[in-house]
């Protein structure tokens, strides 16, 4: 038979439309859809230590309360690099990634507003939250009595089912009853930084509970990783002004400054803790600090902090998010006779999730860096050298970002 070429070119046209057509007649199929999503999403599983795998699974049919988001970034926490490293919870095999943003994709029929009752639509940026309650008093302890009704904990818990669980992928399913937030005003680093930022909201808030923590107040930082940095740039938006960093390291100490902190200590530059305590003390005209944060996951540096802070004054504890071992200290000298106010702090309640949206607006309006707590992008292939780079504590905040 003789065919035509304006024949051929016909029929090709016709059957790539029909498949186009059929294509959206599925990711439109039970709900609201936008562009060609495709039938399978690439997540980075964690097979074994120090080995993500690149893998591939079907994107199901989504139930009438869930939400397909293609992923644009996730950060690399301290948890998921302890994951990485040690699987100190039995948890491999797992996607890993809970500081993740994206633009949704596909939702079904009955999403029509976030969880705090903002308007959802198809190519809206948002995130996912651990906390699925607006309690004050629920913390990360109770995730396992909350997690009923679908909801899902992303990035942290295996999952046996579909696996688009994790953030560190090129979608995610975010299950019917999880709590989510419509973010599509802020940029995406900001709405990549959001969740460590949550912790610090947090942290301050549980300081203020002691009414030591003044606008006038003379803080001390202990540790200027992201965790640190952020802490003084929470305390900045507040108007705190007097707030003296501690680390080891003077490119840190130098970004804290950036951040809102006045002066710096390297704790390397002094001998022993008494001249160490000197030096910060003549940070603060001879006075010893107010309150102080203590943002390492080091004993020895529990230990120290209390050498900060003058009589009457308090502490925030957060930096062992999980067990990094016993400290030395001496209760009669650095916590009784000094009268001293402490609390702990461990991630976030969902109101402290809420009012860091809020942060990070005021941190941008008064000019504060954060973009900058972001030094290392990997695409999803490059997750494992990602991870690594973490653990060799060549930057701040690694990303993994989806072009």
């Amino acid at each position: 038979m003789d065919v035509k070429q304006i024949d051929v070119e016909t029929i090709v046209k016709s059957v790539l439309e029909g498949m186009l057509k059929q294509q959206e007649t599925a990711n439109t199929a039970g709900g609201k859809t936008v562009g060609s999503v495709p039938a399978t999403a690439k997540v980075a599983m964690l097979t074994e230590l120090e080995k993500y795998e690149i893998r591939e699974f079907p994107i199901p049919k989504l139930g009438d309360d869930d939400i397909l988001v293609k992923v644009e970034g996730c950060g690399i926490c301290g948890t998921d690099a302890h994951e990485f490293k040690r699987d100190p919870f039995g948890l491999i095999p797992l996607v890993l990634g809970h500081e993740g943003t994206g633009e949704i994709v596909r939702m079904g029929k009955n999403v029509k507003k976030d969880s705090a009752g903002k308007e959802l639509r198809v190519g809206d940026k948002v995130v996912t939250c651990m906390i699925f309650k607006d309690n004050p008093d629920i913390t990360m302890f109770d995730l396992n009595k909350q997690n009923v009704g679908g909801a899902d904990v992303y990035g942290l818990l295996p999952d046996d089912d579909i696996h688009l669980n994790g953030w560190f992928s090129d979608y995610i399913l975010i299950r019917g009853g999880s709590t989510v937030f419509n973010v599509s005003d802020l940029d995406l680093d900001s709405r990549i930084l959001i969740e460590p930022c949550a912790v610090l909201v947090h942290a301050v808030e549980r300081a203020k509970t002691t009414g030591i923590l003044r606008f006038n107040s003379r803080v001390a930082v202990q540790g200027c990783g992201p965790i640190g940095l952020i802490c003084i740039a929470v305390l900045r938006t507040m108007g705190i002004e007097n707030i003296v960093a501690i680390d080891g390291e003077q490119k840190r100490l130098d970004f804290a400054k950036e951040m809102g902190a006045t002066q710096s200590v390297n704790f390397k530059d002094y001998k022993d803790i008494e001249a160490l305590s000197g030096a910060v003390a003549d940070c603060f005209g001879g006075h010893l600090a107010d309150f102080a944060f203590q943002c390492t996951g080091s004993p020895a540096a529990h230990s120290n902090i209390y050498k900060f802070i003058r009589n009457g004054g308090g502490l925030c504890e957060l930096g062992f998010f999980i067990n990094g071992g016993d400290a030395t200290i001496n209760p009669h000298f650095d916590i009784c006779s000094k009268e001293l106010t402490i609390v702990g702090s461990w991630v976030y309640t969902l109101r402290d999730y809420a009012t860091t949206f809020d942060f990070l607006k005021r941190a941008k309006g008064i000019g504060l860096p954060m973009s900058k707590l972001i030094t290392h992008r990997f695409p999803l292939e490059q997750i494992n050298e990602a991870h690594r780079t973490n653990l060799r504590m060549e930057g701040l905040k690694i990303a993994i970002i989806n072009e």
